[in-house]
């Protein structure tokens, strides 16, 4: 007769409530976890310096893929870092348009925001693809820089907390395995 762990287990593995994967590295699962809790600990502590949590809300994404899939393109320095700074650049460019785009057409600027957001989700996500740095958090970057106010210190801390998540996975990528 087998113990009750051991059915467990096993319909667990049946009906996937449990990646398989976990059973055999528990300790590794959540060693990533801590670390990618107490990276992001400290990011957000330097973070609540700027009031922006719809912009840095996409370092939580990206948190996911560094310490989830580790091995996957879009963890990788130039993917993370690139395609912040492409979703900064083209999200705070069309910041500044959004207001233009009122003022010279009478649209409302709500209306002129979510333009803008669609134009700055679809541009950042071609600058990505067309520069090979796709990193998907980084076009909701993008779009919530379009959406909400924002200052420059703002664009500091997010660029500066994207810069650390790729740096601790660095230091950590021999001892990383993806998760997913």
């Amino acid at each position: 007769m087998t113990s009750l762990g051991t059915r467990l287990a096993r319909a667990a593995t049946r009906w996937r409530l449990v990646d398989s994967k976990f059973l055999h590295n528990k300790l590794q699962y959540v060693l990533q976890t801590l670390l990618a809790v107490i990276t992001i600990m400290v990011v957000l502590l330097a973070l609540d310096l700027v009031q922006q949590t719809v912009l840095i809300a996409s370092l939580g994404a990206s948190t996911f893929i560094v310490f989830a899939m580790p091995r996957s393109y879009p963890s990788r320095p130039r993917y993370m870092i690139g395609g912040y700074c492409v979703g900064t650049v083209v999200g705070c460019l069309l910041s500044f348009l959004t207001s233009a785009l009122a003022a010279q057409t009478g649209l409302e600027l709500r209306t002129s925001q979510i333009i803008c957001g669609a134009l700055a989700t679809g541009l950042a996500f071609f600058l990505m693809v067309l520069t090979d740095t796709e990193h998907p958090p980084a076009a909701a970057l993008a779009l919530g820089y379009v959406l909400n106010e924002w200052q420059f210190d703002t664009v500091v801390v997010v660029l500066g907390g994207v810069t650390a998540l790729a740096v601790v996975k660095q230091l950590f990528r021999e001892r990383l395995m993806d998760l997913v």
